[in-house]
């Protein structure tokens, strides 16, 4: 078990996740893509069944290689609604497509998609005052900014509380309990 005191990890997976990558910040490009694409099929399940299939998605979407994915055409599709290591939602598997192509449009607007996305927070972590389950949120005036652009752009599976959730997990926002000892992890 690691130091952290957050109530939501219930298994060693989930610790791991919470102790080594959720609230930390994350500036890099490639990485950011997998937590938007992971987020996309995250919607509607738990954290911790993406988190159990998460080796699988590495391989069958290209450990996340977003010009692979752009590519990806039908036959590669079914492939995918074939793979029993992954979620098979076909609106999900084109979504992630769809978020790989508007990834790389944000890209080379912005010169990079973390230029893009943390311009949403001011280029600076929002720190929560978290004391307990109840001061949790689902989305805040800055994901609702990045879900109505990302929309615009021609992003899929891209509401407030799934912009929220990538958020947290990639450090855009903080939401370690207060007593937690990776509160403070930069």
């Amino acid at each position: 078990m690691g130091q952290g005191d957050c109530t939501w990890p219930g298994s060693e997976i989930e610790r791991e996740y919470h102790d080594n990558e959720w609230g930390a910040e994350l500036h890099d490009d490639r990485k950011l893509f997998e937590f938007l694409i992971l987020d996309t099929f995250q919607a509607g399940l738990s954290w911790k069944t993406i988190l159990n299939k998460r080796e699988n998605f590495r391989k069958a979407f290209d450990e996340f290689d977003p010009e692979r994915i752009a590519e990806y055409d039908i036959s590669k599709l079914e492939e995918l609604m074939q793979d029993k290591g992954i979620i098979r939602n076909r609106l999900k598997i084109q979504g992630a497509v769809k978020n790989a192509r508007a990834y790389l449009k944000v890209r080379e607007e912005f010169g990079s998609f973390d230029s893009y996305i943390w311009s949403f927070v001011g280029n600076r972590s929002i720190v929560s005052s978290i004391n307990g389950p109840e001061d949790y949120r689902a989305t805040c005036p800055e994901s609702d900014a990045m879900s109505k652009d990302m929309k615009k752009r021609g992003f899929a599976f891209c509401g407030s509380t799934i912009c929220y959730a990538f958020m947290q997990a990639s450090g855009l926002v903080n939401d370690h309990l207060n007593s937690c000892a990776y509160k403070n992890r930069i």
